[in-house]
């Protein structure tokens, strides 16, 4: 229960849940389940190029023929690329930087994957996209990169920010509302 209760969104009545779980597995598949785990560790790794999560040299969305290279997507986390590559609309390739600038929590430029965002970077790309939470520190990542990124005549852009489709005006925050306002479109 200790071991699962360290995992994030996992509480005591889960672990306690996931534990019991475990211990009626049979042995078979107890021992898969393990060997998953240790498989996972031993050969997941970041691609070469983006940063994502693959047990390949290449992630797939790298390798693949069919992406458009001009454009890259600069996300926080692997989990954030998988949002996007849900949605089915984006065709370009990725960059993950595995965090954001955080003073408070002593996490600067230097922690994140940016070096390897600036080595990619080539006559052949047009566009980045800031796809950063929109959070502090996701605002203050995607400005830390914008700036370094405008004076090498690459376009920066920023996601979109607004009120959720079905949400109500009244239960929106200010900064949403807000944001909803600057970012409007012409109809």
């Amino acid at each position: 229960m200790e071991q699962f209760e360290k995992m994030p969104g996992i509480g005591y009545k889960t672990a306690q849940r996931l534990a019991y779980y475990v211990l009626n597995m049979s042995k078979t598949e107890a021992e898969a389940f393990s060997t998953a785990i240790v498989e996972a560790h031993e050969k997941i790794h970041y691609c070469k190029i983006c940063c994502n999560l693959t047990d390949d040299e290449l992630c797939p969305v790298c390798k693949s023929e069919k992406r458009d290279k001009g454009i890259i997507c600069v996300v926080e986390t692997p989990r954030d690329a998988m949002a996007m590559e849900a949605t089915g609309e984006y065709k370009g390739v990725y960059h993950v930087l595995h965090g954001a600038i955080s003073p408070l929590n002593d996490i600067g430029p230097d922690d994140l994957s940016i070096k390897e965002l600036l080595a990619r970077l080539s006559s052949d790309v047009t566009e980045v996209i800031m796809a950063t939470n929109p959070t502090v520190e996701g605002d203050a990542t995607a400005m830390y990169l914008s700036r370094l990124l405008k004076p090498m005549g690459v376009k920066v852009t920023r996601l979109a920010y607004g009120i959720p489709v079905g949400g109500d005006l009244e239960y929106a925050d200010q900064v949403t509302l807000a944001r909803a306002l600057e970012g409007r479109n012409e109809l």
